[in-house]
């Protein structure tokens, strides 16, 4: 076996020990000298003694300040099975480094203040637009999630499969909770709601007017509202209990304790006696249900007769399951329960000639979950908010967002060619690419940071702005809350990232010989600058289109005829504070003989939205030849139809001079009359409930929208009562000054009716308010359109200068040869008019198709125009021009002397 003659080496392990403990500039010297020593040693006292010196040198020659030099410099675990590890660079995450790049980074935005001031105002902006947008999502998004087990409570509602189309409702009849309830025992809870006008709540000499809502003892079981005093199980089980949340019980009873004290509801004479069981946290603004209190549904006047009536819907039902039982579970176990319930109705939709539907329905009671409720207008009469609108809202977020980033990188790139000697001499010089990265995106994200603090300021101080332009009801709370902290941070680290990241790494790129000789263009240069302005176009275009055609739709809605007139109609709500009967009388009298009064009436129901905010609505089944009609149940007084100018087709309207007219006596629409089957109902009886009763019509008149503009009116019936309340007057005015008849009518209210509020309002003003939904659809897109079009034409700009700085020298050696001033122009101009056009490409056919699809909603609705969509074209191209304009013509006039001196 060959004998080992290499010379003897000192312990691998001291080796390993002495490479961990000593700095990393001085690891090579040093280790040099231990090694040279451990042979002088080997050749004096022998290996053996030679290995035990070296140990104990490498030993001693530990000091703990090397420890922390390492791990300052990021270095505690190096490789150990290198002995002889490389010398590292120090790490840029130094703090020294660190305050380094953040003072370059501010001294270069300080020489550039105006390229800082743009890209600092665009995100600024884009982050203010997006702060409102984010939190109107979350306040829609957050919609009832507030309830524990929320994914185990439902609404119910109807669901019809008519031959002419589906339909569903919320409303439901009072007797429905009872029977739920007894037919499925396994239910945690059925409870029954109806909020409608505000009731007069009296304690002592003081009166309030307050929403109270009827309900059952299961309400508190279900819904997660925070009950303050009183027991959630016994609160609701006295039929004489009243349940009030905090602000009402602090309006009412002032520091006092409410709890067991004594008010009446109710008007005077009618009053009933109520004992306070309860306090409850005041419902929250993002809830589907709202009151300031609670009582028993038993305690309604002639409850008993209406447990019997399943023709008349007023009421909607929650319920919750148990967790064992899932929604599909239950509506199958529903049909046989409607079947049993509702089989007039099911026998009328089969004479109709209804098919049932793809899950096997002709008529079947439904469940919605909770969270969704808030989304579903149809169940809802209309109210909440399209789901639509949300999603749109998203896309505006996100589109607003995308173009700042691309007007950011577009500046960014811009301006990095005018640094390119500036990288070159850093590389040059021993410039690390993750050293450039770094310095590079810390100056993108001094200015993101920068622009988020001002966009985050900037939304604060217009808040009350927003609230009042949009009625979006924006809590400042929000904006503290960790879950939305937590997004708008996250947009933030993913807009630095992405704004600020792809230039720093394409500057980085860069060759420093082919950047110090000039040659700074890449193979296709225009091919993502390109690809970002199209992007940017696009979604600017489209923006545009959507608010035109929004725009159109919500004006040719409003100009639509309603079936009835609101010019020079005064709608005043009566409340809770007088008689409305009273004071109908009264203004009849008062104002008979003012030639500027036409003629006064009243009505259960108001037009449009008032200033009271609210609305009511009452339904109940007409039998007619055993086909049961579902109408409006509208209470209306003398000259309603004079009044608000509605067209009589047949018969007459109520008259006081018929003494039976306000006994079964009934007016009807157009609408009615073809659900009955008949085109000249004017004679005929026909039942309005299981009592028997039966109602003869006296008129019909054309169809009116009572409710919801946007949808086909409802069949409505209206009646006559002299003991039922007025909630609400209408005056009709023939004057030239219509605010001074307001005013009028105001000075005499305050004479006879001091104690109630005077809260009048003109029709139209009502009327507009119904479109509440679209005009703000149609404003944030309006508005999002042109923040979008300002940061295009900022990214437009951009790529101009970029392109031009790029094509100096051509320019220059164009003009050399003889190329005028205007046909340099039209060559620099025509690459971008070619983007714009390639952009209305996308745009335009995306934009025709989305309006397309929401226009489908409305089954009045406009056609989308192609004038419009052109005047948008031509629109974006002359944008385009007159952004570039400046710059081109500029290059055009410059001195070709200049240009090539530079180059």
């Amino acid at each position: 076996m060959p004998q080992n003659n290499l010379p003897p080496a000192p312990p691998v392990w001291a080796d390993r020990l002495f490479g961990w403990i000593c700095p990393p500039g001085l690891r090579e010297e040093l280790q040099g000298d231990l090694h040279e020593q451990f042979a002088a040693d080997v050749r004096a006292f022998g290996p053996a003694r030679a290995r035990w010196l070296y140990v104990r040198q490498v030993l001693t020659f530990y000091r703990p300040y090397f420890l922390k030099r390492r791990v300052a410099a990021g270095q505690l675990y190096p490789a150990l099975t290198d002995p002889f590890p490389p010398v590292q660079q120090p790490s840029f995450f130094r703090i020294d480094m660190l305050r380094n790049y953040l003072k370059i980074a501010l001294r270069t935005l300080w020489k550039s203040k105006g390229y800082t001031t743009i890209n600092v105002a665009g995100l600024a902006v884009a982050f203010s637009v997006c702060t409102f947008l984010f939190m109107t999502i979350y306040r829609q998004l957050t919609f009832d999630s507030f309830h524990a087990d929320g994914d185990r409570i439902f609404q119910t509602y109807y669901f019809a499969n008519s031959p002419d189309k589906a339909s569903r409702s919320g409303i439901m009849p009072l007797p429905l909770g009872p029977a739920l309830k007894a037919s499925f025992p396994e239910l945690e809870g059925v409870t029954r709601v109806r909020v409608g006008t505000k009731s007069l709540v009296a304690y002592k000499d003081k009166y309030f007017d307050k929403h109270i809502a009827l309900t059952d003892p299961d309400f508190l079981r279900i819904f997660s509202f925070p009950l303050i005093k009183g027991n959630r199980q016994q609160a609701l089980q006295n039929l004489s209990g009243i349940v009030m949340t905090e602000s009402m019980a602090r309006t009412i009873f002032g520091k006092q304790d409410p709890m067991g004290k004594q008010i009446q509801l109710g008007q005077p004479g009618h009053q009933k006696n109520y004992l306070v069981t309860g306090i409850m946290a005041d419902l929250p603004d993002n809830s589907s249900i709202h009151c300031d209190a609670l009582i028993r549904v038993e305690s309604t006047d002639n409850y008993r007769q209406d447990m019997k009536n399943w023709d008349g819907n007023s009421y909607t039902v929650y319920l919750k399951t148990p967790a064992t039982i899932d929604q599909a579970t239950l509506e199958n176990r529903l049909r046989s329960f409607a079947k049993n319930h509702f089989a007039r109705t099911i026998a009328d939709l089969k004479k109709e000639g209804a098919k049932p539907d793809e899950r096997g329905d002709l008529f079947a009671i439904r469940l919605q979950k909770l969270k969704n409720v808030h989304f579903d207008r149809e169940i809802m009469s209309g109210k909440g908010a399209p789901v639509a609108l949300v999603y749109a809202l998203g896309g505006l977020a996100v589109f607003i967002l995308l173009i700042a980033c691309i007007n950011f990188i577009n500046l960014t790139i811009a301006r990095s060619f005018t640094r390119a000697r500036e990288l070159g001499v850093r590389k040059s010089l021993g410039a690390l690419r993750h050293q450039l990265f770094i310095q590079i995106w810390g100056e993108a994200l001094v200015v993101c940071l920068t622009g988020f603090l001002l966009g985050t300021v900037l939304a604060y101080s217009l808040m009350t702005s927003f609230n009042a332009f949009f009625d979006a009801r924006l809590d400042l709370s929000h904006l503290l809350k960790p879950g939305f902290i937590g997004l708008m941070l996250v947009i933030f680290l993913v807009v630095s990232l992405l704004a600020g990241g792809y230039p720093a790494w394409r500057m980085t790129t860069l060759k420093a010989v082919d950047v110090l000789k000039g040659k700074i263009s890449i193979k296709r240069p225009g091919l993502l600058r390109n690809s970002l302005i199209i992007t940017q176009f696009t979604i600017s275009c489209l923006l545009i289109c959507c608010a035109l055609v929004a725009t159109r739709q919500i004006d040719f809605l409003r100009e639509r005829p309603l079936g009835f007139s609101s010019e020079q109609v005064i709608s005043i709500p009566v409340g809770n504070r007088t008689n409305g009967r009273m004071m109908l009388q009264r203004f009849r009298d008062q104002f008979k003989q003012d030639p500027a009064v036409v003629s006064i009436t009243g009505s259960s129901v108001n037009l449009g939205r008032g200033k009271d905010r609210v609305t009511s609505r009452s339904m109940t089944g007409m039998d007619y030849k055993g086909k049961n009609i579902q109408t409006d149940w509208l209470l209306v007084d003398y000259d309603y139809v004079k009044t608000l100018h509605i067209k009589l087709l047949a018969g007459r309207e109520f008259d006081p001079t018929y003494a039976t007219d306000s006994i079964n006596r009934v007016v009807i629409t157009e609408s009615m009359a073809k659900e009955m089957g008949v085109s000249n109902p004017v004679g005929l009886f026909f039942g309005s409930d299981t009592s028997g009763t039966r109602s003869q019509i006296i008129g019909m008149v054309a169809d009116f929208h009572l409710y919801a503009p946007t949808d086909k009116p409802a069949p409505v019936t209206m009646h006559l009562s002299h003991h039922e309340p007025i909630n609400y007057l209408f005056v009709r005015v023939n004057t030239p000054n219509p605010t001074a008849a307001m005013t009028k009518l105001q000075n005499y209210w305050q004479k006879v009716a001091p104690q109630a509020e005077f809260m009048a309002s003109f029709l139209d003003e009502n009327v507009d308010a119904w479109f509440q939904n679209e005009q703000m659809m149609s404003r944030l897109f309006s508005i999002a359109s042109g923040i979008a079009i300002f940061l295009s034409c900022l990214g437009l700009f951009a790529v101009a200068l970029l392109a031009i700085e790029q094509r100096t020298k051509e320019i220059g050696i164009r003009k050399v040869m003889g190329a005028s001033a205007a046909s340099i122009v039209v060559l620099l101009s025509r690459d971008f008019v070619k983007l714009v056009l390639i952009a209305l490409a996308i745009a335009l056919p995306l934009a025709w198709f989305g309006m397309q699809q929401w226009l489908n909603n409305y089954p009045y609705r406009v056609s989308i125009s192609v004038g419009a969509f052109a005047l948008v074209a031509v629109g974006a191209i002359l944008v385009a021009l007159v952004t570039v304009s400046y710059q081109t013509i500029k290059a055009a006039l410059m001195n070709p002397a200049k240009s090539l001196k530079t180059e």
